[in-house]
């Protein structure tokens, strides 16, 4: 989900230099979500392949976070909620390369080093954004007021993930959100930005509750496939 949305910043972003960093990380993300959705339709083993899982599945079937399907705003907004995302994903992604199976723990491995990459990229405009001009930091704190009700689902927990942890598949990763808190926070110290205060966190994707985005962006996204059902490059 959130490859397609930095894709809509081709040929769109303020520099020409930003406009290849973000093709380039939505082709990192696009292609760790082809090796993740590979590997689930190989265990599944119900004939289905990643093609099949991204463009032949109905938006309630996809268990993205919200945060990643939300429309790509303006470019503070981009930035924000891609240091956001890429932060847990960073956490995440280092646990699952430890990963008692070795096909997960492949895949984990080298997007790790990738999704280094994103936070330093996404970290460093955020500092530039929020500790800039006065028109910069207003969009920069906007963009984090607005996206920071959706970082809660971001390591929401259900009874797939426990069973996993039990079965050694996965690690634990409840020490992920704290080690997120705390360079997010730096990060944000350090841009003059404000952490909005806590309260209600929306909910909803990992379960199949969507935005009123997803199904518009999966229309985009599908209808090839759709249209030339089978279709290959």
């Amino acid at each position: 989900m959130l490859g397609h949305r930095l894709s809509e910043w081709c040929g769109h972003a303020p520099i020409l230099e930003e406009d290849i960093a973000l093709a380039n990380i939505a082709l990192d993300l696009v292609g760790q979500a082809t090796l993740f959705l590979g590997l689930a339709a190989t265990t599944e083993a119900a004939g289905r392949d990643a093609d099949a899982l991204a463009y032949l599945r109905e938006a309630i079937d996809f268990r993205n976070v919200l945060l990643a399907e939300l429309p790509k705003g303006d470019f503070a907004f981009t930035i924000v909620r891609q240091f956001l995302f890429s932060v847990a994903a960073y956490y995440q992604l280092e646990g699952l390369a430890t990963s008692s199976h070795p096909d997960l723990a492949g895949i984990a491995a080298k997007a790790v080093k990738e999704t280094r990459y994103h936070v330093r990229h996404a970290g460093e405009w955020v500092i530039r954004l929020g500790d800039g001009t006065s028109e910069s930091h207003a969009r920069a704190q906007s963009a984090l007021g607005a996206l920071w009700r959706y970082t809660g689902e971001l390591f929401l927990v259900d009874g797939v993930d426990a069973a996993l942890v039990r079965a050694g598949v996965i690690p634990d990763l409840a020490g992920a959100e704290s080690k997120w808190l705390s360079q997010v926070t730096d990060v944000l110290g350090r841009a003059t930005l404000t952490v909005p205060p806590a309260g209600y966190m929306q909910r909803g994707g990992r379960t199949g509750r969507h935005t009123e985005h997803l199904g518009i962006m999966l229309a985009e996204m599908q209808i090839l496939q759709r249209s030339y059902p089978g279709a290959k490059w």
